[in-house]
């Protein structure tokens, strides 16, 4: 049993910016379900979208955000997270963080799908979330406990008040762990699906645990697809950035047709779902789709990571064509929280991926996923320091513990990465979101009153899974109208 002011679940962009505004004044503890680097934020290729030049302004970013969203997104939302954006990223320059920068010493501004304008910065050319997150935990391992490989299973409630966790160690050994304020910063759930961009441990654990205790959630229907993952013999093995567009390369076909000229006025640089649609739609009939990458100069230098990724994969860059085809990238739906990172259960938060205030509306705007976890983490982090200590009375053990295991019969990730590949993917189809549902209620997902200690940790993390695809599911049936990233194709 330990005793906590904030404990933080999950160690990306989102949990560190928490961690770094609350850290000199609380006592901290931040868990991690396997390691520090395994979170999608260290994956993040593309950069942070922010108005940083006098030919950009708050008001463009914003109108971008918004129409990328589809119109739907929380406007308070996202005029903070456009506003506050610029103030976040200089302070962590100021702290001495390094982005992408020409000769003359300014900051590299790059464009990606559905910006008016060069606004994304990047570190390391195509590493950013690596080298962002790695500096931040500089920041703050000295002042805050961390802990690896220790998987929460359940939160604790009592009279709608979070009060801990119950966690696993990799050992068995089940720990209670009481805090004033638990903050769950646990990415999204794109490792569900067969084709994904996201880190194989992302499957919603966030999500399937706050359901369990009647959290309110938000927009669950809404999944983003990343248009262009490496696609090697019918096989993902990897991302290559939105930013290879922004630099020029096209979409094409064998034989060198432009897939997206005529599909949308921003071309290659469409919204996101609009692109990984016009691909999906061609590999339906057949087609194989490439990155056309000829025109970019220095490309191994702009993009070392993509370009070691493609060697890995015996791709040859100098052919000037990377295969591609879509993949899950992005939740924009979550637990439903308010601008102050509040969810319907008294002392939980929830911020970045796994949070859903309607900043990104039905389409997330490329590159302000890290921004997101920046702006409203810090926000989040400033709003908890301020907090006054809770005097909390931590009972000596949890009754919820005291139940006994139970034996299930489990399907395997690959089964139900296929369930959502094919039923509840790029384009839908009622049917397909009612066959979708109606398998996972098959597991008893709907009904069954199973919490995480009960199960050992293979099992709960295809539990959570099962929960999250048959709420997905079902969000998907409740919005009858194509909108987004959630598109219904009429038969």
């Amino acid at each position: 049993m330990s005793k906590h002011d904030v404990l933080i679940v999950g160690g990306g962009i989102a949990g560190l910016a928490v961690a770094e505004r609350v850290k000199t004044d609380k006592n901290v503890l931040m868990l991690m379900k396997n390691t520090l680097n395994e979170s999608n934020s260290v994956l993040a290729q593309g950069g942070i979208a922010v108005v940083m030049s006098d030919e950009d302004s708050w008001e463009a970013h914003f109108q971008d955000t918004m129409m990328a969203g589809c119109g739907i997104n929380d406007e308070k939302a996202v005029e903070i997270l456009v506003k506050k954006g610029p103030v976040y990223v200089k302070e962590w320059i100021k702290k001495g963080f390094l982005f992408d920068q020409n000769r003359e010493g300014d900051a590299l501004l790059a464009k990606e799908g559905a910006h008016q304008r060069r606004r994304i910065l990047h570190a390391g050319g195509d590493q950013t979330g690596l080298f962002l997150t790695s500096f931040m935990q500089q920041q703050v391992k000295e002042d805050i406990e961390i802990i690896e490989s220790e998987m929460v299973l359940d939160l604790l409630v009592e009279n709608n008040k979070c009060i801990g966790v119950v966690s696993k160690k990799q050992n068995g050994k089940v720990r209670l762990r009481y805090a004033d304020a638990v903050v769950l910063a646990m990415g999204g759930m794109g490792a569900m699906y067969q084709t994904t961009s996201n880190n194989e441990h992302i499957s919603g654990d966030g999500l399937a645990m706050a359901y369990r205790i009647g959290c309110e959630m938000r927009d669950l229907e809404f999944i983003q697809f990343h248009p262009t993952m490496l696609f090697v013999k019918g096989e993902n093995k990897g991302l290559i950035s939105e930013a290879v567009r922004g630099e020029g390369a096209v979409l094409i076909t064998t034989n060198g047709e432009r897939i997206m000229e005529n599909c949308h006025e921003l071309k290659d640089l469409a919204p996101r779902d609009v692109v990984a649609r016009t691909i999906f739609s061609y590999q339906q009939k057949g087609e194989d789709i490439y990155l056309d990458i000829s025109m970019i100069e220095h490309f191994k230098d702009k993009f070392p990571l993509i370009s070691t990724l493609c060697k890995e994969n015996n791709i040859a860059i100098e052919d000037g064509r990377i295969p591609v085809a879509p993949g899950a990238h992005f939740h924009m739906g979550g637990i439903k929280t308010n601008l102050k990172g509040e969810t319907s259960i008294q002392n939980l938060y929830a911020v970045g991926e796994v949070a859903c205030l309607g900043v990104h509306g039905a389409n997330r705007l490329a590159s302000n996923s890290l921004l997101e976890g920046l702006v409203f983490g810090s926000l989040l982090g400033e709003a908890l320091a301020k907090e006054k200590k809770v005097i909390l009375n931590v009972p000596l053990s949890h009754s919820s513990l005291r139940s006994s295991s139970v034996n299930l019969k489990l399907p395997s990730k690959e089964e139900i990465g296929c369930i959502m590949n094919e039923k509840v993917g790029i384009v839908r189809q009622r049917q397909s979101l009612e066959e979708a549902k109606l398998w996972f209620e098959s597991y008893g997902v709907h009904q069954l009153k199973i919490q995480g200690h009960m199960l050992s940790r293979e099992q709960l993390d295809i539990w959570n899974r099962l929960t999250v695809g048959w709420l997905i599911a079902t969000a998907a049936l409740e919005r009858k109208e194509s909108i987004g990233a959630h598109h219904l194709l009429s038969l």
